[in-house]
């Protein structure tokens, strides 16, 4: 090791250990929520022009979001296991084992891609004819879906090498990565689906195409940035083999984290096929909030993505006093942005879904059922937030046991207002479950800081 390479890993470490509880969560978070933000666009951006093609096609989109959430879920999952194992092992200093942990990591995200290649090789359309029969809906989605997961290697490549940014306190130079392939998407967009400046118009392909064109270059970006200037690990593929116990340890955090969004992928697959009883109207608002929710998430989960390495080095270390400050500080700031969300969704919901062309059917559904659907953003910060804090010690059931509670105490409910009360009750069973759920990881919380965190103070 040069003596360049020993004075960054010592500045990294007495940043984590040393650094001012604000600050260090400004210079690690802030970076990731802007990433994260920015990243949120792909979908964003791709429903908004996707819904100037034709409501059709906007549903097409919603039809195939659960397989993309679930393409996140394991991308992500396997990310977060690998932030929490590199943080909490180089917060006990055992910085030998960091580049095996990289490296299992990134071969890991490479193996969970093959299998939605295959998916999206062999079983688009039989998964999509399962909630529809119509035929221009159908043809639309297995155009949309098919390139998004036969091409889906840019999205597991690039999540893996972002964490692996994050996870070294390098939230920087993962911004970099995130911010670019976000761009180039928004960028490419209308440009190929509507054919300016000489491309083609391909339509909904060309939303797909644009898609995963961003997520390979934010791929390459990222994997560049490891290779040449995170200095804490190291990629050696001559002398590679995988580790039963990194992938243990890695999965023992990322496989809750991946089964939370899994979750959420399981109910949008089953809503939509009830809410298809109604209209297609409803599928395709249910698919703009659903996105509209992630894209605000997506600075939450920033900041509270930025206490993982935090926490699990103050963990690591012993610091429970480090482990309340970086607690109480997220908390405070993630409350007041999720409050300010919900605000301005109650005062502004018909021009929220005017971004999406709505119609009259879709403003009258809408309108109403967002005002409904924001109280819930509350209490999803403190569920986040508290979930990520176990997450970095190494505790992934929680956020696995909230995230139950929320994504499936919906289902049964939304099937019986469904039948008994109608379309415009059922969306008060996911402000329900939230709350519930929220619940849960209070009480979790309490006990936890009785017993362990409060005796390492």
């Amino acid at each position: 090791m040069t003596g360049k390479e020993q004075e960054f890993k010592e500045k990294r470490t007495n940043k984590l250990a040393t650094m001012p509880m604000g600050r260090l969560i400004v210079s690690i978070s802030l970076p990731l929520m802007f990433s994260l933000f920015v990243q949120s666009l792909y979908n964003m951006v791709d429903s908004i022009f996707v819904a100037r093609l034709s409501e059709e096609a906007l549903s097409a989109t919603s039809l195939a979001s659960p397989i993309q959430t679930l393409m996140v879920a394991v991308s992500v999952g396997t990310g977060v296991g690998i932030n929490s194992l590199l943080s909490r092992t180089l917060g006990a200093g055992k910085k030998e084992d960091a580049s095996a942990i990289a490296s299992n990591g990134l071969v890991l995200a490479i193996l969970s891609c093959m299998i939605f290649m295959l998916f999206g090789l062999t079983l688009v359309t039989p998964f999509l004819r399962c909630f529809t029969d119509d035929e221009q809906l159908l043809s639309l989605g297995v155009s949309y879906l098919s390139i998004c997961t036969i091409f889906s290697l840019g999205i597991f490549v690039a999540t893996t090498a972002e964490r692996l940014l994050q996870a070294t306190g390098n939230t920087l130079l993962s911004m970099i990565a995130q911010v670019t392939g976000a761009v180039a998407n928004c960028i490419l967009d209308p440009i190929m689906i509507f054919g300016l400046f000489g491309c083609p118009a391909m339509g909904i392909k060309g939303a797909a195409i644009a898609t995963v064109l961003g997520q390979w270059l934010a791929a390459a970006i990222a994997m560049a940035l490891n290779l040449k200037l995170n200095h804490d690990i190291r990629f050696d593929f001559r002398h590679f083999k995988l580790r039963g116990d990194i992938i243990l340890d890695i999965y023992k955090v990322g496989a809750p984290s991946m089964l939370v969004t899994g979750l959420s992928s399981v109910q949008t697959m089953i809503l939509n096929k009830i809410l298809l009883g109604f209209s297609a109207t409803a599928v395709a608002f249910f698919g703009v909030f659903h996105k509209m929710q992630n894209f605000v998430q997506m600075p939450l989960n920033g900041l509270a993505q930025g206490m993982i390495p935090i926490v699990g080095y103050a963990w690591g270390a012993k610091r429970g006093d480090r482990i309340r400050d970086a607690f109480k500080i997220t908390y405070s700031v993630g409350l007041i942005f999720m409050l300010a969300v919900t605000v301005v969704i109650m005062a502004f919901p018909a021009a929220i879904l005017g971004l999406f062309s709505a119609g009259e059917a879709m403003l009258s559904l809408g309108v109403p059922a967002l005002r409904i659907l924001s109280v819930s953003f509350v209490f999803i910060a403190t569920c986040s937030i508290i979930s990520y804090m176990f997450t970095g010690m190494g505790n992934g059931m929680v956020n696995l046991c909230c995230t139950a509670i929320r994504a499936l105490l919906p289902i049964p409910l939304v099937f019986w207002l469904a039948k008994s009360a109608g379309l415009g009750m059922v969306w008060y069973a996911i402000p329900f479950a939230d709350i519930l759920a929220c619940a849960l990881a209070v009480y979790m919380l309490a006990t936890t800081y009785k017993k362990k965190i409060k005796p390492m103070m």
